[in-house]
């Protein structure tokens, strides 16, 4: 029985190893290389991983057969493996292989150690839906719905409610009170209309709450 909690995880240096280059290759190593090192284990490769390699995103490794000891190889040093060839039992192979080895494997086509989550970003505000792999339509669907509540705005209070607690250190020394205005800023509607016009206009209502 598996038990998911979601997390953040800073994946930076970390090194992402994916066996297989086809869509779903593709589509793991567009996602992962924004935030670790990514590299693919193939035959062949899509253009869009071609690009990714040429802008130097991508490590790319092109192979014509695997023996267990080139897995265990390629492997050694990574953090999360994906399993994402063609072939469904060397799939199992890999993440078998990845598993005693102690690697957290994200898998295509079975539920691995790692789900990946369909994602809403708003500047500092990430949010993941995940179904737990059971529907990823629905994930999808709860993905659309959100977007259409936490807009953009949401993203810029983000920030504005860090520099507005930047400034509230410097100026008010009870922690209570610091709580309260930025509360205060967060339930103003004016400052959430001016965050729809400009950020620098919403920063000016917003520091009305301080003077």
């Amino acid at each position: 029985m598996k038990k998911f909690l979601p997390l953040m995880l800073d994946l930076a240096g970390k090194e992402v190893v994916i066996f297989g280059a086809g869509a779903v290759g593709e589509r793991k190593a567009t996602l992962f290389s924004d935030f670790a090192d990514v590299t693919v284990i193939s035959r062949d490769f899509t253009p869009a991983l071609d690009k990714l390699f040429e802008e130097g995103k991508i490590k790319i490794i092109k192979v014509k057969d695997l023996t267990d000891d080139d897995i265990t190889d390629y492997i050694k040093n990574a953090f999360i493996v994906i399993p994402a060839t063609s072939d469904t039992l060397f799939n199992e192979k890999i993440a078998s292989f990845a598993q005693k080895g102690g690697k957290l494997v994200n898998r295509v086509d079975d539920m691995g150690d790692i789900i990946v989550p369909s994602v809403i970003r708003r500047g500092d505000i990430v949010l993941g839906i995940s179904t737990l792999g059971n529907s990823p339509a629905l994930s999808k669907y709860i993905r659309k719905k959100l977007e259409e509540v936490i807009t953009p705005e949401f993203g810029q209070m983000a920030r504005l409610q860090k520099e507005m607690r930047d400034i509230l250190k410097l100026h008010v020394k009870d922690q209570k009170m610091r709580s309260e205005i930025l509360w205060n800023i967060i339930n103003d509607d004016d400052v959430w209309a001016a965050l729809g016009e400009s950020y620098q206009k919403a920063f000016k209502v917003a520091s009305e709450h301080i003077e």
